[in-house]
């Protein structure tokens, strides 16, 4: 009798490593916290995860997911033009001046050119709404942080217009 070599055995029946089996359950997390699967379901494939010895079975494990996005269907960036980079610095700048209005107004008409320019909306339209809030909870005393977001506000337009990214600190992320 002969065994069989490594090369001439089927993909699905070669055994599974520790290593081949942790993207799987990442991948089954990723599931859970999208909703596609409730809690039962996600233990009883976690637990067949864990316990796979063939591809096939790890395989079986994944069957009704979608496969995530593959980073090769994402375009590189290329550097901002000095509008993007001008669009984005006013995004932080508006800010200033018109609270969480401004950059809301810019996130409607202005978003969608590129991913630069809406990072920044993104960013200093949450940092606004992050201080509105803020000084509604602590009944308007949290307006003296008003004075340091100028200046917070103001390194981030600059940054801007250098063209490197700029995320404010402790803010809550309300819009992505």
């Amino acid at each position: 009798m002969t065994i069989p070599t490594a090369g001439m055995a089927p993909l699905s029946v070669l055994r599974v490593s520790h290593a081949e089996r942790e993207p799987v359950v990442e991948r089954l997390q990723q599931a859970y916290a999208e909703g596609r699967l409730d809690k039962a379901e996600l233990d009883l494939r976690l637990h067949l995860a864990i316990t796979a010895k063939t591809r096939a079975d790890l395989d079986a494990v994944l069957y009704d997911l979608i496969p995530p996005p593959t980073q090769t269907t994402e375009k590189p960036e290329t550097d901002p033009t000095a509008e993007q980079r001008l669009l984005a610095a006013l995004a932080h700048v508006v800010g200033i001046f018109t609270l969480a209005v401004g950059p809301l107004v810019m996130m409607c008409t202005r978003a969608r050119r590129t991913p630069y320019v809406r990072r920044h909306i993104t960013a200093a339209l949450n940092f606004q709404l992050t201080l509105l809030l803020v000084t509604i909870v602590t009944f308007g005393v949290g307006g003296i942080v008003y004075t340091v977001a100028w200046i917070v506000a103001g390194v981030a337009a600059l940054l801007a217009l250098a063209g490197r990214p700029f995320r404010y600190p402790f803010t809550l992320r309300i819009t992505r």
